[in-house]
């Protein structure tokens, strides 16, 4: 895995990120990332080696393997950790495409011509959106992957036993997980802090949200009072008296 390309998105990111967005990107990078990098492998490297059933039967031990284990936490966790920084990416390119926007501005207009923004990086307009999709996406996806872990391996635990008797076994045949109890509490570790950067994307949905709502009630505001001011200037100029 390259690194170097997660750190360039994060940092790229950050820059643009509210004081939730910065949190959502600690923990993703520190709690999901350096762990999965430095543990995971470990932990689940010995998946089918040490897989064991109590029979010789040929193949037997290959299909309950495949059975209890259909995907690879592993390759599973990956995936996810992928998917979910994808939408950030969202935001980057279009901060990209705004400076590209500028430039060619600039370029037909010359240096000294109006900018197209004020603030290329504020979250106003089509960016304000864009931002708050990738946070929609980025929750909606860390969800489904915790529905599909839940689904694939109940209660996102794994038994030290479990009995196999699928064909070719010749019978009900106990297999035996190796080190599920550590297997486990990585696992719980992954859940929760998954459930964290949800909870995080959410509350930042809100705030951004209510943010937005507040400034439009505010011009509302101000809208409504300036209405009020050009009306007493209109029936002082005819000579009326009218107080607000």
């Amino acid at each position: 895995m390259n690194w170097g390309v997660y750190e360039a998105i994060l940092t790229g990111v950050n820059k643009f990120s509210t004081e939730f967005g910065r949190l959502w990107l600690s923990i993703v990078f520190i709690f999901r990332f350096l762990v999965y990098a430095l543990t995971a492998t470990r932990v689940w490297g010995d998946d089918q080696k040490d897989f064991v059933c109590n029979t010789r039967q040929p193949g037997c031990t290959n299909v309950c393997f495949d059975h209890y284990f259909p995907v690879s936490h592993v390759r599973l966790w990956a995936l996810q950790l992928i998917l979910v920084t994808c939408p950030s990416l969202l935001v980057v390119m279009h901060v990209a495409y705004r400076e590209n926007r500028e430039r060619k501005q600039r370029e037909k207009l010359g240096k000294d011509c109006k900018k197209l923004y004020k603030n290329i990086a504020k979250k106003r307009g089509g960016l304000w959106w864009t931002y708050l999709i990738s946070l929609l996406f980025k929750a909606a996806i860390d969800s489904v992957f915790i529905y599909v872990f839940h689904r694939l391996y109940e209660n996102f635990s794994l038994p030290p036993l479990v009995k196999c008797s699928i064909d070719p076994c010749p019978n009900i045949v106990d297999c035996y997980i190796s080190r599920p109890s550590e297997k486990n509490i990585f696992t719980l570790f992954m859940v929760i802090t998954t459930a964290i950067c949800i909870l995080l994307n959410l509350v930042e949905v809100f705030y951004l949200v209510g943010k937005k709502t507040k400034e439009a009630l505010r011009h509302s505001k101000y809208q409504f009072y300036e209405f009020l001011v050009r009306i007493r200037i209109v029936r002082l100029e005819l000579g009326f008296e009218f107080e607000f």
